[in-house]
Formats: structure tokens, C-alpha cells, sequence
């Protein structure tokens, strides 16, 4: 047996490595270390529709940062993506542009999100927010608390840009899936991938609380931002 095996966290690029170190330190110390009564870390750092009043603008960067306390896969998914796929794109673009395209991606799947939010809204009232209305229908009134209370949080919006660039720009690498024990390319995966989250976020399944168009806006924004950088595998300049 080889006593000097490679650690398989020794390859790990800068920009990755920190994000899994933060978002790991958000999780225990929101979970384990920081009481509900003393401080609300989900409450605040998670995003909500921005005419809410639980919004405060720096949940448009935390939110990223904050994973389900329930649900330990949560984290634990978005973290193995970001794990398997951002050394490859780091070490292409290079740290200060993948640190740009991370955030962009998020930032822009939380838009997204919104703007669905917004079209409910507005197809309840006729109005994007409710700060000049009167609301009198009970089951309106349920449903815009739903919008205005239901938190977003989670990497998945960014990590759905990170797999949309893996797949643009390594189209052709083989995946091997637990669930689906044969080969598939990149390409193939993560455009089924995206169309079932389509399809999930049309449909809207009772009691599905995965907020599908940021997964969708976050790999929206991955595509666009590739496309305008012109990157692709021959690129042999970084930043």
C-alpha cells in the first residue's frame, strides 16, 4: 500500500477551496454554534422577495453561504458539484475571473427567482408589491404570505452555473453517476439536468419547496456570461 497517497484535497484551486471552507463554517456555526434565540442566522442571511420586509440587501450575497439545517444533503450536494467541477474551471479561467462567475451566477439566480416571484405577485394583485393594497381574499392573502415569508438560500443557483460552463467547455468529459451507473457525457447530463428543472419549476409540485428558477437563472447566467467571455478550451490566457 502506497503510505504517501495524495491527499484529494490536494489539488483543490484557491477560489474553491475558500468556498467550501465558508460555506462549511456558515453551516455549523448557523446549525451547532448560534442559537435561534441570540441571533437568527437563517432569518437573515437567507434571501426573500425583495419587497418583503424579512429582504435586507446583503442577503443578495449570504444567501449563497446558507444551506437547510434539515436537510444535510443540501449542503452536501451543492458542495460535492463545486468539489467535482470548479478546479477544472478555475484552473481555466483563472481564480479572479471564476471568483466573478460564481458570484455572478448566484447573484443572478436569486434575480431570477425574484422575477418569478414578481409575475405571481402581480398576477394576484396587478400590482409587484403589496405596500399600496388592499387585499381582502383570504386564499390571496395565503398565497402572497407564502411568497413574502418563503426563504431562499443555498449555493445550488451558482453551482448550476458552474455545471452549465463544465458542460459548455468540457463537453465531452464522461460522468460517471452513482444513480446511473454508465457513462454520460457532460454535455448530455447537464441539459437533462436543466430541463427537468424547467419542467419541475412549470409544473410546481404541492409541497415542493426547491426554488427550480434559480437553478434555472443560475445556469442561465453561466451560459450568457461564457458566451460574452468568448471562453473556450483553447483559451490559453488567464486572470
Amino acid at each position: 500500500m502506497n503510505q504517501y497517497r495524495q491527499s484529494p484535497f490536494a489539488n483543490l484551486t484557491p477560489v474553491v477551496k475558500n468556498l467550501l471552507i465558508i460555506n462549511v463554517i456558515f453551516y455549523l456555526a448557523s446549525r451547532f454554534l448560534i442559537p435561534a434565540n441570540i441571533f437568527d442566522s437563517y432569518g437573515n442571511f437567507s434571501a426573500y422577495y425583495f419587497d418583503s420586509p424579512f429582504f435586507k440587501p446583503w442577503q443578495i450575497i449570504t444567501y449563497m453561504f446558507m444551506h437547510d439545517p434539515r436537510d444535510i444533503m443540501h449542503i452536501l450536494g451543492n458542495m460535492f458539484a463545486l468539489f467535482i467541477f470548479g478546479p477544472a474551471l478555475e484552473g481555466m479561467m483563472g481564480s479572479k475571473r471564476f471568483f466573478n462567475f460564481y458570484f455572478i451566477c448566484g447573484i443572478g439566480a436569486l434575480f431570477c427567482n425574484m422575477a418569478v416571484q414578481a409575475f405571481e405577485v402581480h398576477n394576484l394583485i396587478g400590482t409587484f408589491t403589496v405596500s399600496s393594497q388592499t387585499v381582502a381574499d383570504p386564499i390571496v392573502i395565503v398565497k402572497i404570505r407564502e411568497i413574502y415569508g418563503s426563504q431562499i438560500l443555498g449555493a445550488s443557483g451558482a453551482i448550476f452555473g458552474v455545471l452549465i460552463a463544465f458542460a459548455m467547455l468540457f463537453p465531452d468529459v464522461e460522468l460517471m453517476l452513482i444513480f446511473l451507473p454508465i457513462p454520460i457525457k457532460a454535455k448530455y447530463f447537464v441539459t437533462i439536468y436543466v430541463l427537468f428543472e424547467l419542467f419541475s419549476g412549470v409544473r410546481q409540485s404541492q409541497g415542493d419547496s426547491v426554488a427550480h428558477f434559480a437553478h434555472i437563472g443560475g445556469a442561465l447566467f453561466g451560459f450568457i456570461m461564457i458566451k460574452i467571455w468568448g471562453l473556450n478550451r483553447r483559451d490559453n490566457h488567464y486572470y
